[in-house]
């Protein structure tokens, strides 16, 4: 059984980074992460994973330099586990719907698992 979240995580902070600090974000992550991206083209069998804080900060940064907005529709932290739900739409109208369930310890995103759908 894990031990309790760090009171440095909460859903005010991640929400800021989300929607619009990638810096605040990428900061939620530990060192040695681990992000698990599934869709249609990163299926179950074969997702996409990156390791660590510098690959993940790759990720932001292609996805934040993308003409997009990003909202955080729910968060539940709970103990050292948290799930959210993340809407965005990029300038030409198309639609991206997040689901992420995150591990933490001692504050720090150490796994997260997202899966995600958009318009075609």
């Amino acid at each position: 059984m894990g031990t309790a979240a760090d009171p440095a995580f909460d859903s005010e902070t991640l929400r800021r980074g989300v929607e619009g600090q990638p810096d605040i974000l990428l900061s939620l992550y530990a060192d040695d992460a681990e992000f698990r991206i599934v869709d249609h083209t990163t299926q179950p069998s074969h997702p996409k994973v990156l390791h660590g804080r510098d690959e993940i900060g790759r990720m932001l940064e292609d996805v934040y330099s993308r003409d997009m907005t990003h909202k955080v529709e729910r968060c539940i932290v709970q103990g050292d586990e948290a799930a959210y739900s993340e809407s965005c739409e990029y300038a030409d109208g198309v639609r991206v719907l997040s689901e992420s369930m995150i591990s933490l310890r001692g504050g720090k995103i150490t796994e997260q698992t997202l899966i995600q759908a958009w318009d075609e």
